[in-house]
């Protein structure tokens, strides 16, 4: 038998252990074949080739010790769910939502009891075959979130999601988040990334959001993944008519990560605001793809990031905006700006405007640049520690994206985890 044969023969048999259906064990099946014929994502200024991204490990089915992370505070009227490795931990949905018809479950439930809406949304934002890290996502799936808004419901308080990588185990995480807005409800959404355990682990985390007609998504990321993770992720929106996605996302994983970020504005009147910092430390290596695509007519994307660079690491921002051909009165506008704390550190901000229309609007600024040492002597000169003063400096520089962000308790979380980095890495200069 072939090393491809006996690998497909595995996922077979994992996938049956599973109660999968038969679509979905084609779909893997056909996705680990593409894997022999595709390769890694390519990324401007940033090789990231010899990472572990690919676990040499079979799919299987573990479940998690629930006593290693902490129990929440029973709350009726908070919308949460949480999974630990491959456990679901819990979910709380209130009745009343739960009565107007918001599904919010783990994804293979969903694809058990909701194949319609499953089948027909799962991987079709973001395609196997664009890559051999896509392909390896689906077939090799192992956890993830099911989200659906029913048309016209609004979810005023947001919906809390954990995801806690269990690195007490030898084991990938291969999670994908599926969140599908019906016509005119909105929601908001946070994600927190997290990592129990030291063993060294890949991760491999995707997010699909279906904005449909007249819908609002906020989806906000705290990302906080270990040191001994290597993380892939890629987020996709597709944004229909006259819909609103805002992204918020607070790149703080402390091991490797290289990713996208992509709202493609497939409708008339869409509108995309992609917002992200970043702080890296040690000698950790981050890469960010962040793109928005006007496909429809008098659509907005827009694209705001800083990042951070402390010590020995690298960090490289590239904004991506595109307009296609037909889309009138589209706007396109972005900011990437890096702040280099040492000079040791390499950083890169690089803004691309791909324009294939006359009537349209675009623009995009960059820097890259050391700390203004003449900020910092005025600070230290007022009797402020330096380590204070770049803390001080550093939210000053990060506060334009920060004080864009809608939810104040995203902010506020955002802000502790800012804290927490920023720490860290002063305690190794």
């Amino acid at each position: 038998m072939t090393e491809l044969n006996s690998a497909k023969e595995q996922i077979l048999a994992a996938s049956k252990a599973n109660n999968e259906s038969q679509q979905l064990i084609d779909r893997r099946l056909s996705a680990r074949e593409l894997m022999e014929k595709l390769r890694l994502p390519r990324m401007e200024r940033f090789d990231f080739r010899t990472w572990p991204l690919i676990a040499d490990r079979p799919l299987k089915w573990i479940e998690s010790d629930a006593s290693l992370v902490e129990k929440p505070a029973a709350d009726d009227e908070v919308i949460k769910v949480a999974q630990l490795g491959q456990t679901l931990l819990h979910v709380n949905l209130p009745q009343k939502l739960q009565d107007q018809g918001v599904i919010l479950t783990d994804i293979f439930t969903a694809a058990r009891e909701y194949p319609e809406l499953f089948n027909k949304y799962f991987m079709t934002a973001i395609n196997p075959e664009e890559n051999l890290l896509t392909a390896y996502h689906l077939a090799y799936l192992n956890a993830g979130l099911f989200l659906y808004i029913p048309k016209n419901v609004e979810i005023e308080k947001p919906i809390e999601a954990e995801i806690i990588q269990d690195s007490t185990q030898d084991e990938p995480l291969i999670s994908h988040i599926l969140v599908i807005a019906d016509r005119g409800s909105r929601i908001k959404f946070i994600q927190h990334l997290t990592t129990v355990g030291d063993h060294e682990n890949t991760a491999n985390m995707m997010i699909e959001l279906m904005a449909q007609e007249n819908s609002e998504i906020d989806f906000s990321s705290l990302d906080e993944f270990g040191p001994h993770t290597h993380t892939y992720f890629k987020r996709r929106a597709d944004i229909g008519k006259e819909a609103h996605v805002e992204w918020a996302v607070g790149l703080m994983n402390d091991g490797n990560t290289v990713g996208d970020m992509d709202s493609e504005l497939l409708g008339d009147g869409g509108y995309a605001n992609s917002k992200m910092i970043a702080v890296t430390t040690r000698n950790q290596e981050v890469g960010v793809n962040n793109r928005v695509t006007n496909h429809g007519k008098h659509t907005t994307g827009l694209i705001n990031q800083r990042g951070v660079i402390l010590e020995k690491s690298e960090l490289i921002f590239n904004g991506i905006g595109q307009i296609i051909h037909g889309a009138h009165g589209a706007k396109a506008d972005q900011q990437n700006r890096v702040l280099i704390m040492s000079d040791q550190a390499r950083g890169d901000a690089n803004p691309i405007l791909l324009i294939d229309e006359n009537d349209v609007e675009a623009g995009h600024a960059a820097s890259v640049g050391p700390v203004d040492q003449q900020q910092m002597y005025y600070l230290m000169s007022r009797g402020i520690p330096r380590a204070q003063a770049e803390r001080m400096v550093i939210r000053g520089f990060l506060g334009a994206v920060l004080s864009a962000i809608p939810a104040a308790d995203v902010r506020n979380k955002l802000i502790t985890i800012l804290e927490r980095k920023l720490a860290d890495g002063q305690q190794y200069e």
